[in-house]
């Protein structure tokens, strides 16, 4: 079982992890940081979304979206950062360094 302050979760170490994720898991999480309108932690993670969800699955969930790039852990909690906007891609592409 996976003790509290293992914050990195190898995905593939298979004897850790007891319950993956299922896609509509993940993106209820993703909605669920998405909408929220101030950093949110865990706890009210879990408060808000439809379904239960073990604390382990979770943890595997917000290590995957903080992985690639789309949250990132803030002193308050979790915030959504990832921006798909092909407007705002090009602009940071032709723009200049100062």
């Amino acid at each position: 079982m996976l003790k509290k302050q293992d914050s990195n979760i190898n995905f593939f170490d298979s004897s850790k992890i007891l319950h993956y994720p299922t896609l509509k898991t993940v993106m209820m999480v993703e909605k669920t940081i998405k909408n929220a309108r101030s950093p949110i932690n865990k706890a009210e993670i879990k408060r808000r979304m439809k379904v239960k969800t073990m604390h382990q699955t979770l943890s595997i969930i917000l290590s995957y979206l903080e992985d690639r790039g789309m949250i990132i852990k803030a002193k308050d909690g979790y915030v959504w950062i990832y921006n798909q906007s092909s407007k705002l891609e090009k602009a940071i592409r032709s723009g200049k360094e100062v």
